[in-house]
């Protein structure tokens, strides 16, 4: 194997040999390296054939969702997505025709023969091929649609779609099927998947607030009450909404995990009384946090470890799959979380209670938008930053905990995504009358973020980098590279990006990203504010 997709990776360079840092085997990234090139061969199938088809937009969806890290480590589900593939594959007829790997490669009703095939057409063969630099470049842009592709994913299980946003999806995926190796055009094109992910974002958010009401400002309790218990980690509403619907009157309390702690101030989901707060931090502690659970434990999404002593207590759904772990399916029937939460000890008592603040997204922010002017026009706020992102176990992450305490008093930080856990349960008080800390929201709620320096840009009529607003931003996964490549498409810049660089983001390629949006690794907590504020 070689995979380099994560910031983890070994040695900032790519885990190779028998397993990757996140777990996943060799034979499962070989087949997630299989289903990669048939979705790119299917979308270019798509661009040159006629009719183009949602449902092959969805294939390609769940296809470039699975293989986002920490999702999906089973080879029967890996298995059955590029047997889908294979028929899917089959129904087109190119009017054109061109050498495109994922067109011809054989695929077969065996496991280990398709794991054979898989050998030939890694990272690496296109490194030896092109370069490091375009092979990464090719990366940027795959691993931005990922990230997109999940986003597209959730708001489509709530009804949302959009075929124009879909039609870009499989155009750019096509671009990648032929292999290209200009510079100039990758760049363009992972602009232009920051321009899709951007829209993929506004498409969930469009989802999650239609079904659930906009997020709004709420005190979470991050202890636990005595009783039954399931927690609920990952990102996707319904799921949670689901479990909260057939729970309902049963004496078990439900907790919210990780990037699912923003679940509790949505005004439809919060409504029921037994959600009854957050439990644990953020995925990187999840083998000790959840061994601790004394109930059970559904995962709806990313990032799913290795179960140790609980692998009978924890549950996937969705896309998200461990083999040895029981999965819920299609029907959302969670009786057997029910029945597993039930037949557990439950929590033996109830902890002090502790709360936190949570719920600012882009209408909680518009409803604050004069505050917020007035303060900073007063002179009594005086600088904004956006200290979020993906978290992750790998050392120097501290530096986000340590910026966030140093941040000067008259600042208000804005956080998003898991990378908020490393600092949320600090008190961080208040400045002229508001939040210090404001807790967006999920990763995906970067729209919100962007709404928020939008709208501040408006009000004091100036473009959104002379704003007194600095982002530092923490990477793990795919879909922070799809964050990076919006904000990038939207002309943000001044970014400072750590606690690592992408191992696939050569010296070269770096360097352009650095003269044309001037984006800089984290160096340290006081020389970054510094740089901040000068």
């Amino acid at each position: 194997m070689f995979c380099y997709q994560c910031e983890q990776t070994v040695n900032c360079q790519g885990c190779q040999g028998k397993q990757g840092v996140c777990g996943k085997s060799d034979s499962v990234a070989r087949l997630q390296d299989l289903l990669n090139e048939v979705a790119k061969g299917i979308a270019w199938l798509a661009e040159n054939s006629a009719p183009n088809h949602t449902e092959v937009s969805r294939y390609l969806i769940d296809a470039l969702f699975t293989t986002v890290t920490n999702v999906n480590f089973s080879e029967s589900r890996m298995q059955e997505l590029i047997l889908a593939g294979a028929d899917l594959r089959a129904r087109f007829k190119p009017t054109t025709a061109s050498a495109i790997t994922g067109i011809d490669i054989p695929l077969s009703s065996d496991i280990t023969q398709n794991v054979k095939t898989a050998e030939s057409i890694s990272i690496t063969t296109r490194q030896e091929k092109y370069g490091a630099t375009v092979a990464g470049l090719q990366e940027v842009v795959f691993y931005g649609l990922k990230g997109a592709a999940a986003y597209l994913h959730h708001a489509r299980v709530l009804g949302v779609e959009d075929e124009e946003v879909y039609a870009k999806l499989r155009a750019i995926l096509a671009f990648l099927a032929e292999e290209p190796d200009s510079v100039e055009k990758l760049l363009e094109q992972a602009l232009a998947t920051g321009e899709l992910n951007f829209q993929a974002m506004e498409l969930l958010d469009k989802a999650n607030t239609t079904a659930y009401g906009n997020p709004e400002p709420t005190e979470v309790a991050v202890t636990p009450r005595h009783g039954k218990c399931i927690l609920v980690s990952g990102h996707d509403l319904k799921d949670l909404n689901d479990l909260l619907e057939q729970t309902a009157g049963k004496g078990i309390d439900i907790y919210t995990h990780g990037e699912m702690l923003p679940a509790l101030a949505y005004p439809e989901l919060k409504k029921y009384p037994h959600l009854a707060g957050n439990y644990g931090g953020a995925w990187q502690d999840q083998q000790q946090e959840f061994a601790e659970f004394p109930g059970a434990i559904l995962m709806t999404t990313n990032c799913i470890q290795k179960p140790t002593t609980y692998t009978e207590r924890i549950f996937t759904t969705g896309l998200v799959a461990f083999d040895g772990v029981t999965h819920i399916g299609a029907d959302k029937d969670f009786t057997p979380v029910i029945e597993t939460a039930l037949a557990a000890d439950g929590f033996s008592e109830t902890a002090p209670e502790k709360k936190i603040l949570i719920g600012f997204g882009h209408n909680a922010l518009e409803h604050a938008a004069a505050a917020v002017v007035e303060a900073v026009k007063s002179g009594a706020v005086k600088h904004f930053f956006l200290i979020g992102g993906c978290d992750g176990a790998k050392s120097g992450r501290n530096y986000y905990t340590e910026l966030a305490e140093k941040v000067p008093q008259d600042s208000i930080i804005l956080t998003l995504a898991c990378g908020k856990y490393r600092f949320n349960k600090l008190n961080f008080g208040t400045v002229a009358g508001l939040p210090r800390l404001l807790d967006i929201g999920q990763c995906n709620d970067a729209y919100s973020a962007v709404q928020c320096a939008l709208m501040l840009a408006q009000a004091f009529g100036c473009g959104v980098n002379e704003l007194p607003l600095t982002l530092i931003l923490s990477w793990y996964e795919q879909k922070a590279v799809a964050i990076l490549l919006s904000l990038l498409f939207l002309g943000v810049k001044n970014i400072k990006l750590g606690p690592t660089l992408p191992a696939f983001v050569t010296p070269e390629a770096l360097q352009v990203l650095v003269d044309t949006f001037n984006i800089a690794p984290t160096t340290t907590a006081d020389a970054d504010i510094a740089d901040a504020l000068k």
